[in-house]
């Protein structure tokens, strides 16, 4: 009977300790919103659309790992930035001097502001890359796939040093 009853005071303890933590490891503090502001292209070489593509990304991210509810204005976590480098370069060479292997680069500017608490505020910039066939162009589904894995990336990135405390 002991055996059942120290089970089930350890079953009990175990379920109500789930309720404070979190397995994506965002630590909110008292904050109950977010905004996410567009994020401007500001690149030298302009991609058409990947500045909406990854404001919707972060806020997608966001929504799914936190409770926060997603603002326009006046939200107790802000960021903001822009996309300041979009470029493809050449990474291997054949022995008749050309690409055998691209990279496409894309970094991101970002600005996070906690109005609950400054100290967390930060400024930083994030960037991944996409390696593809030097004999490949980088358009249509490839291109999309490219761009997916970075924001994924960058995103994860920007989550991390935002909301996690690991």
């Amino acid at each position: 009977m002991t055996k059942k009853i120290i089970l089930g005071i350890l079953l009990t303890i175990s379920l109500q300790s789930c309720g404070f933590y979190s397995f994506t490891g965002a630590d909110t503090g008292n904050a109950e919103t977010f905004q996410v502001n567009f994020f401007r292209n500001t690149a030298q070489l302009i991609e058409p659309g990947i500045d909406r593509d990854f404001t919707l990304q972060l806020q997608d991210l966001i929504q799914n790992q936190t409770k926060l509810s997603l603002v326009n204005n006046n939200g107790d976590l802000i960021y903001e930035g822009e996309i300041v480098r979009y470029y493809v370069a050449p990474m291997t060479a054949t022995a008749d001097s050309r690409a055998a292997e691209n990279r496409l680069t894309i970094e991101v500017n970002v600005r996070y502001f906690n109005t609950l608490d400054v100290e967390k505020d930060f400024e930083q910039r994030f960037s991944f890359y996409f390696d593809f066939p030097g004999s490949a162009q980088l358009t249509g589904a490839q291109k999309e796939e490219a761009i997916n894995e970075i924001f994924t990336r960058i995103t994860q990135d920007v989550f991390n040093a935002s909301l996690t405390n690991w």
